[in-house]
């Protein structure tokens, strides 16, 4: 019996997702949108199946991509660590309260940022509990893919244009003045990615821009939260791939979920460049263009 995912159908998938994960233009409407295009019509109803072969092939994309994004930041993540085992140390003469006391003056940079990712990681990773399921059911198809690539693009633009409407006076807000009630909002906003189409960081990104985030640290962000969020949502549904929905596909999910690892890796240290100094106007452009494509293709 053939396999239901072949290895170059694996290769590409990969490659997209590690693309169009960090790039804001929704690595889920990607991965329902081009096997469509592609003719794959197996892996297209099988999208939005409760339980099916290409959900636990996704699995292994999403635990490389957040492969790629680890190795990229590993420095981050290891300067994170030892700031949470110095605070640590100090409980004893603090007390437990001072480990979620973001406002001392004297607070470690990292931990204080550390601290705002577990914050922002929280409401998205419920949601993702709750409704992923449900809303990949009802919505992991392409025209509806299409159509919330397009809201995508209006996002985008119009956290630019907010941004343009604020002024060169506006008070910007940078990583180290970021408030909890802000880092919450940013994670609870990526909720909005469980519909495909809606990218993850591009609306983390847009939320961050409305809140006075430059745009290079809206993206730091934004990147460094998505190594805790997608790598959780991986784990988390690491036995579909290892049950019997993986059967299969594992061997191509490993093949995928490597040049996820690759593509997502090279995209991140692109955008990081990129957002120092530009916006995300091409990236509003081109989710407009592939949504309104698609909704008259798949109409």
């Amino acid at each position: 019996m053939p396999a239901p995912i072949t290895d170059l159908q694996a290769m590409i998938l990969g490659l997209l997702q590690g693309v169009s994960e960090l790039f804001p233009v929704s690595s889920l409407g990607h991965s329902v949108i081009a096997p469509a295009l592609f003719g794959w019509h197996h892996l297209v109803s099988a999208q939005s199946a409760k339980h099916s072969f290409f959900l636990a092939f996704l699995v292994g994309l999403h635990v490389g991509t957040a492969a790629g994004l680890f190795v990229y930041y590993r420095h981050n993540w290891v300067a994170f660590a030892r700031a949470l085992v110095e605070r640590l140390r100090g409980v004893g003469q603090r007390g437990a309260s001072s480990l979620w006391r973001l406002d001392d003056d004297t607070i470690d940079a990292n931990y204080r940022l550390l601290a705002l990712l577990v914050v922002a990681t929280i409401p998205v990773g419920i949601a993702g509990v709750i409704f992923d399921s449900t809303l990949r059911v009802l919505f992991a198809k392409p025209l509806a893919a299409a159509v919330f690539l397009v809201i995508n693009g209006l996002i985008l633009f119009g956290a630019e244009r907010l941004r343009a409407a604020q002024g060169r006076h506006a008070r910007l807000v940078s990583l180290e003045t970021l408030s909890v009630r802000q880092a919450f909002g940013i994670g609870a906003s990526q909720s909005l990615a469980l519909f495909a189409g809606i990218s993850r960081s591009g609306i983390a990104m847009a939320t961050g821009l409305a809140g006075g985030l430059s745009h290079e640290d809206a993206a730091q962000f934004s990147f460094l939260l998505a190594t805790p969020v997608i790598a959780l949502a991986g784990l988390y549904k690491l036995p579909e791939l290892f049950g019997a929905t993986g059967q299969g596909v594992r061997t191509p999910a490993a093949l995928g979920a490597l040049c996820a690892a690759v593509t997502a890796y090279l995209s991140v240290r692109f955008l990081v460049r990129w957002f120092a100094t530009k916006t995300l106007a091409p990236f509003a452009l081109y989710s407009l263009a592939l949504g309104l494509f698609g909704v008259v293709y798949f109409a």
